[in-house]
């Protein structure tokens, strides 16, 4: 063991690290620079919530529950997804993780063979090009950008082969806030169908949209259930990034073979953070609302001043996210953002960090108390006029 790669996985030597992680590092310990960066809600989980994980640590409710997660809460999840005309059985169709993270990894890991290809919907998150990759299995990107950032039906048939094993998306999107339409998610289950591949579908800020849209999910389609993988959790709709839990749910013969993998890896999501998220089920829906319109109305405030200072902005329909133009400044999205938290105290991550077909973009989270976006979007229009960063 002479070299660097002998000693280490050659894959894992080759997978970078978060670009995320990289701008949110900077930021850590600093009080002069205002974070449009991490996609995190700047509320505290809902007291109820919180009282309820305070009850069960006082009750000594502390041990190991089942791998699949606490009955009650997959019950809770099911009859939440039915709210979406999901129909999942609790008992084996349903299981609780550490995060959508863990549920996104177990399942590539699940379904993947070296060889596979997988179709990831560009700019998306940014854990799944690496995930993919890191199963031995062929990244096949697809540039949403020339179709304002929304996969389509006909945009995905073109790069399916035999070798396609499954699409990735996210609706409501990160790092854009777009939606796929009903009508486009319609046509995309055709497609799933007629090839017989699975749809991985991120539908984790499905609570979070705007201006009287629906989410709708993939997996209610007729026929879909069989080739949907639906994911989704608590950490941003019901502001529960630090509890990691989520969940995902799929046809049992799958889940049977991803709960082997859960069982190695995880064991099972904490407990406290389970019955914290059942009782948010049971009863956070007022506090998600509240939640959801303050973003609303901070979105509106975002894309009014992009929209003010010269840079286009799809208009997002969900998620707290806006993702700007910022071209214009003949700048990268990397030197933007550089510049901007260097001079300017701002810190943003650069577009391509959510794929090469995002450059010259960036992205904005607004889930930011409202005085602190306003100075922040007042520096980055600074910014964008050339003028210097006045300290005030």
């Amino acid at each position: 063991m002479n070299t660097r790669e002998d000693r280490f996985s050659r894959k894992m030597l080759k997978t970078p690290p978060s670009p995320i992680r990289k701008f949110f590092d900077l930021i850590i310990g600093r009080d002069d620079i205002i974070s449009l960066g991490v996609g995190e809600p700047d509320f505290p989980t809902p007291w109820v919530m919180r009282e309820e994980a305070y009850y069960h640590l006082e009750q000594g409710h502390t041990s190991y529950t089942s791998n699949w997660g606490l009955t009650e809460l997959r019950e809770g999840i099911a009859r939440y997804l039915a709210k979406f005309d999901l129909d999942y059985d609790p008992k084996k169709e349903i299981l609780v993780t550490i995060g959508v993270s863990e549920a996104i990894d177990a399942v590539l890991r699940a379904i993947l063979n070296p060889g596979d290809e997988v179709i990831v919907c560009e700019p998306c998150y940014v854990s799944y090009q690496p995930l993919v990759e890191l199963c031995d299995t062929k990244l096949v990107r697809l540039d949403t950008m020339p179709t304002g950032f929304i996969p389509t039906a006909a945009a995905i048939e073109r790069l399916i082969t035999p070798k396609t094993k499954a699409i990735m998306f996210c609706s409501p999107s990160n790092p854009t806030g777009r939606m796929i339409p009903a009508d486009e998610l319609a046509k995309i289950a055709e497609v799933v169908k007629k090839h017989q591949i699975w749809v991985l579908s991120d539908e984790v800020y499905c609570e979070l949209v705007y201006d009287g849209h629906k989410h709708v999910s993939i997996g209610s389609f007729p026929g879909m259930k069989d080739y949907s993988i639906i994911l989704n959790g608590f950490s941003k709709a019901f502001a529960m990034t630090g509890w990691r839990i989520g969940y995902f749910a799929c046809p049992a013969d799958l889940m049977s073979e991803v709960h082997k993998l859960h069982q190695y890896s995880t064991i099972c999501a904490p407990i406290m953070s389970q019955y914290a998220a059942l009782e948010g089920l049971r009863s956070g829906a007022d506090e998600v609302e509240r939640m959801r319109l303050s973003y609303q109305q901070r979105r509106n405030l975002m894309i009014h001043a992009f929209k003010e200072m010269g840079l286009p902005v799809n208009e997002p329909e969900g998620a707290f996210y806006v993702f700007p133009d910022i071209r214009k400044t003949g700048l990268s999205s990397e030197a933007f953002a550089t510049k901007l938290i260097n001079e300017y105290k701002v810190a943003v991550v650069p577009g391509n960090a959510f794929g090469s077909g995002a450059e010259g973009f960036i992205r904005c989270c607004y889930a930011t108390e409202i005085g602190k976006l306003k100075e922040a979007l007042r520096r980055i229009k600074l910014m964008v006029e050339g003028k210097p960063y006045d300290g005030a």
